[in-house]
């Protein structure tokens, strides 16, 4: 007698990062659990692959989440402003009426959204996984208590956030298997997460008294151009040292390249200008709030220039927007 195809799924989703991460599991579980995957395949990616990914094809049975739309994906669900690479794939999504698609960029994490859209469409739930999916939207939405909490992670779920610091794909997709099956503590306590997180903090400390030297205050933007390639830099350092700060935009360079990210300080309450959108124009992304862009090739070596325009957009476009409100 024959045995019976196996149903296997390839499942993308943004890394290294722990909404990415979250919304994998989540995933995961709701294709297994409605007797689809039995096999899954995972593929961690990054915006590194912006420029390629529209020109690569994906395999009938694939699910992209919190990443970059693609028409060949059977099953996608991101948050991103810039998740539409071009015209035509917002066409394809916008024409398609796909349940299999979903798509909010008021949503504050991708992981929100995929249990939003799957109770709502699919009455799929799994109360197992909500912890590890109200993290992981308070993560992606910066919606910490203060910054203290940020920085210095004492939970659980802030501790795998942290051990993410230069992962490498190996990890993330360890982490999607682990907490598919184990609690967000318990994922937290195993060796593997906590010599990350020793590691990270030490880091962390080295690149707090490095930021403090480097970053400087202009106009209410955190300025910095920070060597990354020993020290961990928190992405929230700039409102540690400065916060009353609106924005922060800095260069962190490392042995493969440099990348800089912008940040609206999420501490302060008012509208933020587009970052991810102006981001995007340089070959990155991200939201509303947040962004960044890997530099390469000759667009490394235009880094400090790169910084410059950045910081000079987001201080003119915040103004403009001040001097409209009421």
């Amino acid at each position: 007698m024959a045995s019976m195809a196996t149903k296997a799924l390839r499942l993308y989703f943004h890394s290294p990062c722990f909404d990415g991460i979250a919304s994998a599991v989540l995933c995961w579980d709701f294709f297994e659990q409605r007797g689809d995957a039995d096999v899954v395949h995972l593929h961690p990616v990054g915006y590194e692959q912006r420029e390629q990914w529209l020109s690569k094809s994906l395999p009938s049975r694939s699910a992209v989440v919190d990443f970059l739309f693609h028409p060949d994906a059977m099953f996608w669900v991101d948050h991103h402003a810039t998740t539409f690479l071009t015209p035509r794939a917002r066409e394809t999504f916008e024409s398609s009426g796909s349940a299999n698609w979903a798509y909010d960029d008021r949503a504050s994490s991708c992981a929100i959204l995929l249990r939003r859209h799957l109770r709502k469409t699919f009455r799929y739930r799994n109360p197992r996984y909500d912890s590890l999916i109200e993290w992981a939207n308070r993560i992606d939405s910066a919606a910490y208590r203060d910054v203290r909490q940020a920085v210095l992670a004492p939970t659980a779920a802030l501790q795998i956030s942290m051990s993410l610091a230069n992962a490498d794909a190996d990890y993330c997709e360890r982490l999607v298997r682990q907490l598919k099956a184990h609690s967000v503590s318990s994922v937290a306590r195993s060796a593997r997460v906590q010599k990350r997180v020793r590691e990270a903090k030490a880091s962390l400390w080295e690149g707090l008294k490095h930021f403090e030297k480097t970053a400087r205050l202009e106009d209410g933007i955190v300025v910095f151009d920070v060597d990354a390639k020993k020290t961990q830099i928190s992405r929230y350092a700039p409102y540690y040292f400065f916060p009353k700060a609106r924005y922060s935009v800095g260069l962190m360079r490392s042995g493969s390249g440099a990348k800089i990210t912008a940040m609206r300080n999420p501490w302060r309450r008012f509208e933020s200008v587009p970052i991810g959108s102006i981001f995007a124009r340089y070959g990155g992304g991200g939201h509303q709030r947040v962004g960044s862009v890997m530099l390469k090739g000759d667009a490394n070596g235009n880094a400090q220039k790169i910084l410059t325009e950045l910081v000079e957009e987001i201080r003119d476009r915040d103004r403009a927007r001040s001097r409209q409100s009421p």
